[in-house]
């Protein structure tokens, strides 16, 4: 009889892909939304808030492009990837599923230090400029760089963390 092999590593891989996706898009909506508000409407302490909307709106324009980009193509790579680990389970993984997560898990890294990177410089703007009035465009500009460093960084450490569990699962079937 033919043993029927458990793949349903792969639905549930991107069923939180997708909703993180979501979740990202919304981050970056709600950062845009905020970086308008700054930049526009609130008119006390100007300076700080027209700081605080520069990382607010470039990053979280990236995190509305990111986050739309994987959502909407996520359930036709979990439909392909399925259907073509159940069709060549071995040959598929390792000619393409192995080397496309292993692009994934490096991209990780790279964010992870560009995130870590926004998180110091916005530290460091924060400590220079917190008590200097007149450098209050920079340290708005700090603080918003360092909420979005982190926010990114926590989303993105989930994601990395579920995209290794799905790496692990993609080796078991190779090593077979």
């Amino acid at each position: 009889m033919l043993q029927q092999k458990d793949f349903s590593f792969i639905y549930r891989y991107f069923i939180a892909e997708k909703q993180e996706s979501l979740l990202f898009l919304i981050v970056g909506m709600v950062a845009v939304l905020l970086a308008v508000v700054c930049w526009f409407f609130i008119k006390s302490n100007p300076a700080f808030y027209k700081g605080a909307a520069i990382p607010l709106l470039a990053i979280g324009l990236i995190q509305m492009v990111v986050g739309y980009t994987v959502y909407s193509r996520t359930d036709k790579q979990q439909k392909d990837i399925a259907y073509n680990i159940g069709m060549e389970p071995v040959a598929y993984v390792k000619s393409t599923e192995l080397p496309r997560m292993k692009t994934v898990m490096k991209n990780f890294v790279i964010f992870r230090w560009v995130e870590i990177a926004f998180i110091i410089t916005g530290l460091v703007l924060i400590f220079l400029f917190r008590q200097n009035a007149g450098k209050a465009f920079w340290y708005g500009l700090g603080v918003a760089l360092a909420i979005q460093g982190a926010i990114g960084l926590g989303l993105d450490y989930f994601a990395e963390r579920r995209g290794r569990v799905y790496t692990n699962e993609l080796q078991k079937i190779v090593s077979v």
